[in-house]
């Protein structure tokens, strides 16, 4: 089955990414080994959250995704290529299955969260800048539809915050290429309900 949207890697900037594509609808599917510095962290610099361990983190920002529709799925991806040399037409993600096989995986946009592990970028011939991947402000990579996020743009700024802030300027981006025009995820007390019905406020 083909994917909107195709993430790589489900840290802050990963889940981050899910959560705005699903939420508005694009299908979505996240691919990660649950290899992530979180594990080892607790947040006290997280706005909005007094104190938080990594891992109760991980787990409340993987149920929201959930909830918005999304496929999370516990997998090594050991390829990216882009369809008609990256014109646009979207990627291929190549997955190792847990019996050796591999699986290929359709999306038209990509979202890769990998922190500071750059080959797959390298691998679909992103443009670099120094040790780091070349992005502009919505967080796009020279290859067309293809964002990068996180560690990966960045040398030194290493923070959960930020790079939960880079996952969602790639999806807003994405759902702007998708609607036409620009595009703002917001909500209100009023039409909470219609989003997330009964669960608002838990």
């Amino acid at each position: 089955m083909a994917h909107d949207v195709a993430v790589v890697g489900g840290g802050p900037a990963g889940l981050s990414a899910a959560l705005f594509a699903a939420k508005n609808d694009l299908s979505t599917v996240v691919f990660d080994t649950d290899d992530t510095w979180l594990h080892s962290a607790h947040l006290f610099n997280y706005l909005g959250v007094g104190s938080v361990g990594g891992d109760a983190f991980l787990e409340t920002a993987r149920q929201q995704v959930d909830d918005f529709g999304a496929e999370r799925h516990r997998a090594e991806v050991t390829d990216v290529t882009a369809v008609d040399d990256g014109d646009g037409d979207g990627f291929t993600v190549t997955t190792a299955g847990d019996d050796g096989e591999s699986e290929e995986h359709e999306a038209s946009y990509l979202v890769l969260a990998t922190g500071a592990d750059r080959d797959l970028a390298e691998t679909l011939g992103c443009a670099f800048d120094g040790d780091v991947v070349d992005v502009d402000v919505t967080m796009e990579t020279s290859v067309t539809d293809a964002y990068a996020t996180g560690a990966m743009v960045r040398a030194e700024e290493w923070q959960a915050i930020i790079s939960a802030g880079d996952g969602a300027a790639a999806a807003l981006n994405v759902l702007t290429n998708e609607r036409g025009e620009h595009f703002h995820d917001f909500d209100t007390p009023d039409t909470a309900d219609e989003v997330f019905g009964g669960m608002v406020g838990e």
